[in-house]
């Protein structure tokens, strides 16, 4: 990809406006300057109007446990508060919905909160203990009657009590030292009692306007897959202490509008018709170094943009074979090639920014003929034409397409080229965001597995590795059947941990094992990249990345 020329830039912008109308030109921008510090306001912050934000995809839930892909947690977080507020920064939680941080038994497995009492809903219903109580039980449990699934972020959950009007207890079955965080993420955003009734399909698309929370804003209209609107509550007043003004927001509202061409939402906003855009992809980043725009790269501070190695398939089954594809893979050659300064190169499972981070790039080195005597170990012989084939199967690798990840389709295309030297034939799966979701669980359909997550917790390496979770190694099948129990009992572990020094010694194992047995191979450091205008002032983004704009506003 290429930055965009002015004539492509305009044929781009005229698109955008002409399939969703409601775009119309915005207001001239300001002249903040070149600094890219999303939180740099330019003067006295102002009040109402109406921020047009680009997204690449549309949502698909806004049940809070299943909104961890972007275009969902992006709106959720916009609409729902939680018992706890986690400082993006320093990662330090503070009260929200509760008064205080909670009261903890020794080992962390009786968690009591005191709730504010005047914060509601905005259907008018209170965010009181019964309510409270019923979002962490659907959350915590699930329910498959209705295709609710269970949040990864909470582990070893007993049960709620309403102890009084404000006041909940949660119990746990063993320690759940993560908890406290847990209910800081949009994955714990409380819902009105009415929304908690709801089927799965009924927080999908189409369903929008029916989903009550009690943020700072609230969804207005729906278009489906293409456009959700969103008006500022007049009343929100129980923003965290941290936040920067209270009361309402500052901005009237903001219309979320599907771009999926990476040089609409470029062109959209360089052109001044949108104020920011989300996934702004490397080669485009240097368009937003111009006078009035900016860009933001905001750390998610979790699990690295990286491939999983499938190990129970056939072709993985060796661990030589495993080893092989890490040395043979050039990861530099990667980042050099399609990213920027805004991706380091991972050195470990973990981003550098995360809790728990080891470094384990020792295991990650790049070697080509280390990599062809291994495979020739491992009984991949090359034929004639240098393909490489074991008792008459090739040697041959499908990769998904991870489409929320940025420009996931040439990552895997310069693998498939690197890998074909040494005679290893890459086939990349096709299809959209369902085709790509059936393929991810679905036994031997993928050999190689390429994702990640955010979240700012130790338990991300439990979320992302563990059979029961994201499984993302297909370490668990369906028969029930766990191909390495020792990950997964050090995965739980990090989990069930009640002291921090545990749960860092539980995460370092575990990282350490993940590399020591060639199941992973990180890439680089996953941003979430904004490009906005002068326009858009006081934005920022919560710990993981997700866009927060509760204290943006518009200047000009």
């Amino acid at each position: 990809m290429s930055p965009l020329s002015p004539q492509a830039s305009r044929r781009s912008v005229l698109a955008l406006a002409a399939s969703v109308p409601a775009l119309t030109a915005l207001a001239a921008c300001g002249s903040a300057g070149s600094d890219a510090d999303p939180g740099a306001a330019g003067g006295e912050p102002q009040q109402g109007g109406t921020l047009t934000y680009l997204e690449p995809q549309t949502w698909s839930t806004l049940y809070p446990p299943s909104a961890g892909f972007y275009p969902n947690g992006g709106i959720v977080h916009n609409i729902t508060d939680r018992l706890l507020h986690q400082d993006p920064e320093t990662l330090a939680l503070e009260p929200w919905i509760a008064t205080a941080l909670p009261e903890v038994d020794d080992d962390a497995t009786v968690y009591t909160f005191t709730l504010r009492t005047d914060a509601t809903y905005s259907d008018g219903t209170p965010v009181d203990a019964e309510n409270v109580v019923r979002n962490i039980d659907l959350f915590a449990k699930g329910d498959p009657s209705r295709a609710l699934t269970v949040s990864e972020a909470i582990n070893n959950y007993d049960r709620g009590e309403v102890v009084d009007a404000s006041t909940v207890r949660f119990h746990f079955t063993a320690p759940s030292p993560g908890f406290a965080q847990a209910v800081s993420t949009i994955n714990s955003g409380l819902l009105a009692n009415a929304t908690l009734d709801r089927s799965g399909e009924q927080f999908g698309p189409g369903n929008a306007t029916d989903i009550i929370g009690s943020g700072p804003f609230v969804i207005a209209e729906e278009k489906i897959g293409t456009q959700l609107s969103l008006t500022a509550r007049e009343d929100y007043a129980w923003a965290p202490a941290s936040a920067g003004h209270t009361g309402r927001a500052h901005l009237d509202g903001i219309d979320y509008v599907v771009a999926g061409e990476d040089s609409v939402r470029v062109g959209t906003v360089t052109s001044g018709q949108a104020h920011i855009a989300r996934q702004i992809e490397a080669p485009d980043e240097p368009l937003f170094d111009a006078e009035g725009l900016h860009l933001h790269a905001a750390a998610t501070s979790g699990v690295n943009n990286g491939l999983s190695f499938r190990f129970r398939d056939p072709a993985l089954a060796d661990i030589r074979t495993r080893q092989a594809l890490i040395a043979a893979i050039d990861r530099q050659a990667i980042v050099d090639t399609l990213f920027t300064d805004s991706y380091p190169l991972a050195t470990g499972a973990l981003a550098t920014t995360a809790l728990g981070y080891v470094d384990t790039s020792a295991q990650y080195v790049h070697d080509p003929a280390q990599a062809a005597s291994l495979l020739d170990a491992a009984g991949w012989v090359a034929g004639a034409d240098g393909k490489r084939s074991k008792d008459g199967t090739p040697l041959t690798l499908t990769f998904n397409e991870a489409l929320p990840q940025p420009r996931s389709r040439e990552v895997v295309t310069l693998i498939q080229e690197q890998l074909a030297e040494l005679g290893i034939a890459v086939e990349l799966h096709p299809g959209d965001q369902a085709a790509q979701d059936a393929a991810r669980a679905e036994v031997g359909t993928l050999q190689v597995y390429h994702s990640m997550v955010g979240r700012a917790d130790y338990d991300v390496l439990k979320s992302q590795y563990h059979s029961g979770n994201r499984n993302t190694l297909l370490n668990g099948e369906s028969d029930g059947s766990v191909g390495d129990p020792d990950l997964d009992e050090l995965l739980a572990r990090i989990a069930s941990e009640p002291e921090e020094e545990g749960r860092q010694e539980a995460s370092a194992a575990a990282q350490k094992h993940l590399a020591e047995q060639a199941y992973i191979l990180p890439i680089f450091e996953e941003p979430q990249v904004f490009g906005y205008t002068d326009a858009v002032q006081g934005f920022a983004t919560e710990s993981v990345g997700r866009p927060s704009f509760y204290d943006t506003w518009l200047a000009g």
